[in-house]
């Protein structure tokens, strides 16, 4: 599986964290940057890791800046994107099994590096449900392509 990484300046130390993981665990992973602590523009590297995922170039993408706000509301802005921002276990596993979500956001200062990586090894472990949930995830499909998303 490979993954799509990206944060910000807020997020870099995190997201050094995630790589380390991804690493240790046999992930490959495309790194769409920062790779410094300066002042930076989040949707200059969520937008390319998210179009990575829409594109097939990458499986999923993990997104980190400060809240996770910023770059979750980047990256579902791209078709074929479903972005969820996740600060728990619960949340991170029960977005895959519902809801099929490619993209996991989180914000380096608002949970612990440990628990970050907690989160990304639910994201990145569950399998989508399927089932009814597949029919709730197709009528999100219709809403991107009625509005041209």
């Amino acid at each position: 599986m490979k993954i799509a990484l990206a944060c910000d300046h807020g997020g870099l130390n995190l997201k050094n964290a995630v790589k380390d993981y991804l690493e240790k665990h046999g992930y490959e992973y495309v790194d769409f940057g920062t790779d410094t602590t300066d002042s930076c523009d989040y949707p200059d590297y969520a937008l390319p890791a998210a179009e990575a995922v829409a594109n097939g170039e990458c499986d999923k993408g993990i997104l980190i800046c400060s809240t996770g706000i910023g770059v979750s509301i980047v990256a579902n802005k791209v078709p074929g994107v479903r972005c969820a921002h996740c600060h728990d276990v619960y949340c991170a596993t029960f977005t895959r099994l519902h809801n099929n979500a490619n993209v996991l956001a989180m914000g380096e200062k608002v949970v612990g590096v440990g628990y970050a990586l907690q989160i990304a090894e639910a994201f990145l472990t569950t399998e989508f449900e399927g089932g009814r949930h597949s029919r709730r995830v197709d009528k999100i499909s219709a809403i991107e392509k009625k509005y041209g998303k």
